[in-house]
């Protein structure tokens, strides 16, 4: 297996998940009207932008991790109403192919797997 195709989906999921949670959380169906303090839980996501983007194994590493966060986030909101849990069920969705992806990427770039 090619590892830079599980670099791009890990880019494309991750990008996804920062761009979903601040627009979940400060405008599209926040927990208070008008935004609420949720919007920084994008904040843990953007150390692992430059990282994952140049394919760092490392990165893709803790940030597997770092995304079962938002899959239990998004399944404990999953049912609430309205946009609420369309976007939950669409954080996890996302989270869960963060978290393939990126495991994937660091299962396939071991030195070991080097050939």
């Amino acid at each position: 297996m090619n590892p830079k195709i599980f670099v791009r989906v890990s880019s494309v999921a991750l990008l996804s998940l920062i761009v979903l949670c601040v627009l979940w959380e400060g405008w599209l169906a926040p927990l208070r009207p008008g935004g609420s303090w949720m919007i920084l839980k994008a904040l843990p996501l953007l150390p692992a932008v430059f990282g994952i983007l140049r394919g760092k194994r490392y990165t893709s590493q803790w940030v597997s991790m770092l995304s079962l966060l938002y899959f239990t986030e998004g399944v404990l909101r999953a049912a609430d109403p309205g946009l609420m849990g369309v976007f939950a069920i669409l954080e996890a969705a996302l989270a869960v192919v963060l978290f393939l992806s990126t495991m994937f990427h660091a299962r396939y770039s071991a030195p070991s797997r080097q050939r």
